[in-house]
């Protein structure tokens, strides 16, 4: 877990969200600020994606995708990190950047080794940016940033 981002709560483990932390959603467009994003939007299937045609094939119970495959849990998906949360909207398909609050509490994702939460489900506060696309300068950074976190992720895991 990256520094800040949790903290441990009465000494038992588990972890709890720092209440001052902002959180972040890419993904369907067209939300307005207190809107509700709840599980169960997929993004859309563009034909000659290689991601697309990978998390379809998982979902028709094929190998599991390489990279980005299908949730294992239930819930939204939030993020500390705002490039990250942007890649999702631009994975969407032009899809919108949210700034939100999670609804019921939120507990860290073990799926990603940027910092990431599931939330049953997420309010949005603001609308950052429509119909995103990266460009290339962030899309070089979130990779760096993401090697980063891989790396110290498999450190602490030997």
């Amino acid at each position: 877990m990256v520094a800040g981002h949790a903290r441990p709560l009465l000494g038992d483990g588990r972890r709890v969200v720092n209440p001052v932390t902002a959180f972040y959603h890419g993904g369907i467009p067209g939300l307005r600020s207190g809107d509700l994003i709840e599980p169960g939007y997929d993004r859309p299937h563009h034909p000659g994606c290689p991601w697309c045609e990978a998390r379809a094939t998982e979902k028709d119970g094929g190998a599991r995708a390489l990279v980005d495959g299908l949730s294992r849990e239930h819930g939204v998906y939030i993020t500390t990190h705002r490039l990250y949360a942007k890649h999702y909207a631009s994975l969407y398909g032009r899809g919108d950047l949210y700034r939100v609050e999670p609804v019921g509490g939120a507990r860290p994702s073990t799926e990603d080794t940027l910092p990431t939460f599931i939330t049953a489900a997420a309010r949005v506060k603001a609308v950052l940016d429509r119909a995103v696309l990266l460009t290339w300068s962030e899309r070089r950074r979130l990779n760096r940033e993401w090697a980063a976190a891989d790396a110290q992720w498999q450190a602490v895991a030997r």
